[in-house]
């Protein structure tokens, strides 16, 4: 068996976050996700990077945008209308969780994220994965 199948860390949601991962999966997944998935998991990523959500709140999100990016899903995201089921799912779950936390400019980031993406063929990155 290989190590990093051993290993519960390497198949943990947190071990696959990262900012780039995340922009990277965002936009190849943008069309079939759809604009509310999308304008979810963008609205959880600007609530991470505040320094006001506590800890606890970061951790759920980072679960969740983690969760997002594995590429071993509960419902394989290639599956036509089903695929991003349990990934909308976690992410609703996930802002029910941390909605004390969300501000109304981490949503209005998220609207302009989205419309870059649906406006822009190759969308740049922000400088806020990246950081």
């Amino acid at each position: 068996m290989s190590e990093s199948f051993n290993n519960p860390h390497q198949r943990s949601a947190a071990h696959w976050y990262s900012g780039p991962a995340l922009w990277r999966i965002l936009k190849k997944v943008a069309a079939s996700a759809g604009r509310k998935t999308l304008m979810s998991a963008l609205i959880l990523f600007y609530c991470l990077k505040d320094r006001d959500t506590p800890a606890w709140a970061r951790a759920v999100i980072v679960g969740v945008l983690g969760y997002l990016i594995l590429p071993t899903d509960l419902i394989p995201d290639m599956i036509p209308g089903a695929g991003f089921g349990d990934d909308w799912g976690a992410i609703i779950a996930a802002l029910g969780t941390v909605a004390a936390y969300i501000k109304d400019e981490h949503k209005t980031k998220a609207r302009a994220q989205v419309e870059r993406f649906f406006k822009t063929p190759e969308p740049p990155p922000p400088a806020d994965f990246f950081e």
